[in-house]
């Protein structure tokens, strides 16, 4: 069964540091992506990566705070939070591409599977 589980996620104040972890068994990934979702909005991008791990992608409001990496022996792929903000208050997914047809995804059909979700919460 192929299926993906996060976890890492809890409560910091701003301007501190998570790090998510998303562990992936049962299939090889091509891509792997972040997503968040606060309560009453969409789900939105935040980052991804590729087969190839120099190939990463992030949304501007993350750019240079967040980081996306991956263990390919391990089949976890990370996502290193640093400054953050309240704003950042959300539920993180990860999201899973089998096919390499979209070298980057950064829409949630480009997806084929996701995980359950954690829980960030920034406090001011």
């Amino acid at each position: 069964q192929v299926q993906l589980v996060e976890s890492g996620g809890g409560l910091v104040q701003a301007g501190g540091s998570l790090r998510l972890s998303c562990a992936v068994s049962g299939r090889s990934t091509y891509a792997m992506g972040w997503f968040r979702q606060a309560p009453g909005k969409e789900r939105e991008f935040v980052a991804t990566i590729g087969w190839n791990a120099d190939n990463t992608y992030y949304a501007d409001s993350v750019k240079g705070r967040f980081t996306i990496s991956r263990d390919d022996a391990k089949d976890t792929v990370y996502l290193q939070m640093n400054s953050l903000k309240p704003e950042d208050t959300a539920d993180y997914y990860c999201a899973a591409r089998f096919f390499s047809t979209v070298v980057l995804p950064t829409k949630t059909y480009e997806y084929d599977l996701w995980g359950q979700g954690t829980q960030v919460t920034v406090s001011s």
